[in-house]
């Protein structure tokens, strides 16, 4: 049997609006998410042996059943009777605990491996619904594009692909928890909700300044905050020529978007060489959208 090779990509929050808590201790969600081409490379291959077993390029990271790749392996396994074992050789490019979703779009991307390696022909929707058992971010990272996501992440409605940019992505060197981020969010009166409705619509237009412009992330009013090195961070790309730059998912990562490569290399440039962000790449939007990854 093959082995099935895999890329898993990182995603943005163009907005992220908190519009309700639930009984369950999530919030509900409204916001529009991007996939884009920074990746990381996920193999599976089958083998002998039961269960699931992998390795990972990153000491650090725990490469058991706490991870989400494995984690996804076991539950297809578990939902569709595999006996057959796998092997799962993570190469992680996005960074960790970075509001970039990079577990998640691991745990998707095996998703998807295990549905071609053992030819399970379970649909996308199938997918999705075994993701959202995980995490709220997998079903998107199984579809990928373009999207608007409601509920606590697992309601999607698929957008236009977002017209061709740079989004250049930096991270400073702390750890942000997504968990008290949101124990710390009070929606007050003078917190900013961005305008979902009015960017989908930009979306649907596929005018890229009209999205860029309805930007906006509630969660900013904790995680800035507390870390001022994400306004120091978003004033440079704003400063070398970004049309929008925000926060993406509760952080601390930030993002910019550059309709003119010259300048988004140079925001580039002007971040490597300082202090205040310890992991930065510039790529563009991925619009792709199939159930085998490339």
């Amino acid at each position: 049997m093959r082995r099935i090779n895999l890329r898993a990509m990182a995603k943005i929050n163009l907005s992220l609006d908190v519009v309700g808590t639930r009984s369950d201790g999530y919030h509900d969600l409204r916001m529009v998410m991007q996939s884009v081409r920074l990746s990381d490379q996920v193999t599976v291959s089958p083998t002998r042996a039961p269960g699931v077993r992998m390795k990972t390029n990153l000491r650090y990271l725990p490469a058991d059943q706490t991870n989400l790749a494995a984690r996804a392996a076991a539950l297809v396994m578990e939902e569709c009777g595999i006996r057959d074992g796998v092997f799962i050789n993570l190469e992680k490019h996005i960074p960790v605990a970075a509001g970039l979703a990079g577990g998640s779009s691991d745990a998707a991307a095996v998703l998807v491996a295990m549905n071609l390696l053992f030819g399970l022909r379970l649909p996308q929707e199938k997918l999705r619904e075994m993701g959202k058992r995980l995490g709220a971010d997998i079903p998107f990272c199984v579809m990928r594009g373009t999207a608007l996501a409601e509920g606590i992440g697992e309601i999607l409605t698929p957008l236009p692909a977002l017209p061709d940019c740079r989004i250049l992505i930096a991270k400073p060197d702390i750890h942000v928890s997504t968990k008290a981020v949101f124990e710390a969010l009070h929606m007050t009166a003078d917190i900013r909700h961005p305008d979902t409705d009015a960017q989908v619509q930009a979306a649907q237009n596929r005018d890229l300044a009209g999205v860029c412009s309805l930007c906006g992330n509630v969660l900013e009013s904790v995680t800035e905050v507390r870390y001022p090195v994400i306004s120091r961070i978003k004033l440079v790309m704003l400063q070398q020529g970004a049309l929008v730059s925000m926060m993406s998912g509760s952080g601390p990562s930030v993002f910019g978007i550059f309709d003119d490569d010259r300048k988004a290399e140079a925001a580039r440039d002007v971040l490597a060489r300082g202090t205040d962000a310890s992991f930065v790449c510039l790529t563009r939007p991925y619009n792709r959208r199939t159930e085998i990854y490339d």
